[in-house]
């Protein structure tokens, strides 16, 4: 299924403690091939300047009823390995976000590409869901042709920072590469937000920000972003999530990312039989 899913999973073993059920080891782990960067190094602030502070090589950013904050890469890739670790806000946190994603929306406004992490707010002895999704040339604008897959943990995510990454190769994302029209493949910027998602985040709206509750915070640290960028030379080899050149998963790392997707994913939109497939290929398979 998904290069971009199976580095998310095999990285969320890679980081987990005192968890009920241990999924099984991986044995490889993407994140140990590739260095840490300070945020200075790699990111730049994009908005919410005053909501963000940076200390130590972490980066933290607040939601509060005045404003929330993002940070953006200072360069583009055209595919990559893109992960921080991340710890979040514990309580009450309906209708908040916090992401960490690829985009080229201010590139292409209106015509984008996006591939994301998104936590998803919860409320009181609810957990976070964690969802990732895929726009592809403008999917994500007007008329709405996602790719969502929804994930509960089996570790608390606000009481240490766990790892999570996206892999972006020119072949595979979430799904494997069967049409340009369906793939993303204009460069992108890697970007990290918190903000208010009120209207849909948490149970599909039902639960929204209580500013009784401010502010929201999210912490990043150990920010890794090594790829090709948009100026690198053709000849850039892609990067792998597994000790193979080609990228393909050991069975170890695949048999791990079945267990996650049997015992943990709560939605998959190619098992959504309500959805229109026909602009999704990547479900037949």
């Amino acid at each position: 299924m998904a290069s971009a899913v199976v580095a998310l999973l095999l990285l969320f073993i890679s980081s987990v403690a005192n968890a009920g059920e241990w999924p099984p080891s991986p044995g490889y782990y993407p994140s140990s091939r590739y260095r840490t960067m300070s945020f200075y190094q790699g990111y730049k602030n994009l908005w919410g300047p005053s909501h963000q502070t940076v200390d130590h090589n972490g980066l933290t950013i607040w939601l509060d009823k005045t404003s929330g904050s993002g940070f953006k890469s200072v360069k583009p890739f055209r595919s990559g390995y893109f992960g921080a670790s991340i710890k979040l806000q514990s309580g009450y946190t309906a209708g908040v976000i916090t992401a960490f994603y690829l985009s080229n929306s201010e590139a292409h406004p209106g015509y984008h590409d996006e591939v994301d992490i998104e936590f998803l707010g919860t409320t009181f002895g609810k957990p976070y869901t964690l969802q990732t999704n895929v726009y592809v040339r403008g999917s994500g604008d007007g008329s709405i042709v996602g790719r969502e897959m929804k994930f509960h943990l089996w570790f608390d995510p606000t009481q240490n920072f766990h790892h999570y990454a996206i892999l972006w190769t020119p072949k595979e994302i979430t799904y494997p590469r069967k049409s340009d029209a369906t793939f993303p493949l204009r460069p992108m910027w890697v970007y990290g937000s918190i903000w208010d998602a009120s209207s849909w985040a948490t149970e599909d709206g039902k639960y929204k920000a209580d500013y009784h509750y401010q502010p929201f915070v999210g912490k990043f640290t150990n920010f890794k972003a090594s790829g090709c960028s948009a100026y690198s030379p053709p000849r850039c080899r892609p990067v792998s999530g597994s000790p193979y050149r080609s990228g393909r998963l050991t069975g170890q790392q695949g048999r791990a990312m079945q267990w996650v997707q049997s015992h943990y994913l709560v939605y998959d939109y190619c098992k959504d039989y309500k959805r229109d497939h026909s602009q999704t290929p990547e479900c037949f398979r």
